[in-house]
């Protein structure tokens, strides 16, 4: 044959030998060649490439044990602090297990396979292979109910509000006691990236929220504001001529939080957008099981949530989260330079009367 089949112009596999002089960028780029690790060779180059461009919003979502691992701490701060994340959705676990290194409670390394009767006993918690007192969570629950008794949370507030308010009592818990970017939740309220719980009752947070109504405390979380906001952060940086984009850690409820904003613009507010730019996934879920974490982006597509015409910009990638997520924040950190950081929290409400504004003049939403 003279001519070579179209389908043999791909990057011929001849990589060097690892050694360890090797940087991040060459070990992703030249020896990721096949199977996962080419398919996560592909989500560095959407996230680094793409996604990072200067006219992206880039929404995260955070599901799983992450924060407890370190990995706030470890990648997600940084991320932030880059400008690489603009906003996110997590799980309310990942934020309370997140103060506990924001007050100077201690998670160690453990093991998994140990008699957790045992373990009960001598009053040690674990998460698989994190291990800590048990007096870490009745500290970290005595934080919260203290600063939630403060006049400034006696009102109803969305979740992004509240994690910013909380914010501001672990940094200054932090600053005491001599700690320095320890805790997400403090490091989000120092650069304006909302953080939102699609669940806010669904974790230790929301059940000291929960015991303090009983004592006659107001705080009550508003998840309308949660939706109108978050949907009106994506429209707004499509209004303006930018994309968006989104990261998912894992799948669950955050998942769908960040990625139904495009239904609710499209769908219920009637407003014209094709769905999110850019999409990409680490995963451990199949989608043979009909479940949300492991739905593809293709049948993202179905529901609007996802540009049917950039498909070919979305990645998933299976993937364990704790070992792809820091190579990936390694790997953006080696190759783009720190964004503007959007501060998005405290252009909330512009953006919510904005979108409000374009549904009540398409006759899809009447004046109030």
């Amino acid at each position: 044959m003279n001519n070579k089949s179209r389908f043999l112009h791909g990057q011929r596999i001849e990589p060097p030998a690892i050694d360890g002089n090797m940087s991040i960028v060459d070990l992703i780029d030249k020896t990721f060649n096949a199977y996962n690790a080419a398919r996560f060779r592909e989500a560095c180059h959407l996230f680094a490439e793409r996604m990072l461009a200067d006219d992206v919003t880039v929404g995260m979502s955070l599901s799983g044990a992450m924060t407890p691992a370190g990995l706030g701490m470890a990648a997600i701060i940084p991320l932030i602090r880059a400008g690489f994340v603009d906003w996110i959705v997590s799980t309310g676990a990942n934020l309370y297990h997140d103060t506990h290194f924001g007050i100077g409670l201690e998670m160690r390394r453990g093991l998994h396979n140990l008699d957790d009767r045992v373990l009960r006993e001598e009053g040690v918690v674990r998460i698989y292979d994190i291990f800590f007192e048990y007096d870490v969570l009745l500290k970290t629950d005595s934080f919260f109910r203290e600063i939630i008794s403060a006049p400034e949370f006696q009102r109803a507030m969305s979740t992004a509000e509240f994690h910013y308010l909380a914010g501001k009592y672990v940094l200054e818990r932090s600053r005491v006691l001599g700690l320095k970017d320890k805790s997400l939740v403090g490091a989000a309220h120092e650069v304006g990236v909302p953080i939102y719980t699609s669940s806010p009752g669904d974790s230790s947070i929301g059940m000291n929220v929960a015991a303090k109504a009983l004592e006659g405390n107001k705080l009550q979380f508003d998840v309308n504001a949660d939706v109108n906001e978050t949907a009106a952060i994506v429209y707004g940086a499509k209004r303006s001529g930018q994309k968006s984009a989104i990261l998912i850690i894992g799948g669950g409820s955050p998942k769908n939080f960040v990625l139904q904003t495009e239904p609710q613009i499209q769908e219920v507010l009637g407003l014209d957008e094709k769905g999110h730019d850019y999409y990409l996934q680490i995963t451990d879920a199949r989608p043979d099981t009909g479940g949300l974490s492991g739905a593809t982006p293709a049948e993202a597509v179905t529901w609007g949530k996802v540009d049917p015409d950039r498909l070919p910009d979305a990645v998933v990638c299976y993937l364990d989260s704790t070992i792809a997520l820091p190579l990936m924040t390694a790997y953006a950190m080696a190759k783009r330079k720190p964004r503007k950081v959007k501060d998005l929290y405290h252009q909330r409400a512009e953006l919510v009367s904005s979108m409000k504004k374009a549904a009540e003049s398409t006759g899809n939403l009447k004046n109030a």
